[in-house]
């Protein structure tokens, strides 16, 4: 178990989206970001199968075929993309499970929470493009309403060419209309 090196990561991760969320201006979402990391449910299986370089879930799904305390956490988390999908209308006219469009504030803080946990998985080799590459590569086996993807993809794009400051200017002013 590596509980102190498990807690050591979701406080200095939930730190930096917290930072990044004030400076959004979305203060609730800041201090309430990621609290279910701390039930027995996500915490022990987190410690369990602690990494340090990327999620204990990937673990836990190797082993398992699944990750339970992911199953948790997507379901108590808004700003995870996993959260809103439901049985609806696909793009091909049949029904089956789809994304629902996400309200803008919870894609901003989704936009925090995968910046915070580049720069935290990655340390030392954290390049401001590893949050959009991440996205690159996920893309095609996610289920993301289009609104949502094109949205949050603008986002990240912003952060990779141009920087943090433009990207927090832009969901604050631009998308945010604060």
């Amino acid at each position: 178990m590596h509980v102190l090196a498990h807690m050591h990561t979701i406080n200095r991760h939930r730190h930096l989206v917290c930072m990044y969320c004030f400076r959004l201006g979305l203060y609730w979402q800041g201090l309430t970001h990621d609290l279910t990391k701390y039930s027995p449910q996500e915490f022990w299986i987190g410690a369990r199968y602690y990494q340090g370089d990327r999620s204990p879930s990937d673990a836990e799904r190797k082993e398992k075929g699944y990750s339970s305390a992911w199953m948790h956490h997507k379901g108590h988390n808004r700003h995870h993309l996993e959260y809103w999908t439901d049985f609806g209308l696909l793009p091909d006219g049949t029904m089956g499970i789809a994304g629902v469009e996400m309200p803008v504030k919870y894609v901003a803080e989704m936009f925090c929470d995968r910046l915070a946990a580049s720069r935290i998985y990655r340390g030392q080799k954290f390049r401001q493009e590893d949050p959009w590459q991440f996205f690159q590569y996920s893309k095609s086996h996610t289920i993301l309403h289009p609104n949502t993807a094109a949205l949050l993809e603008s986002m990240l794009l912003k952060l990779k060419d141009e920087g943090e400051d433009a990207a927090f200017d832009y969901i604050r002013h631009d998308i945010l209309g604060k």
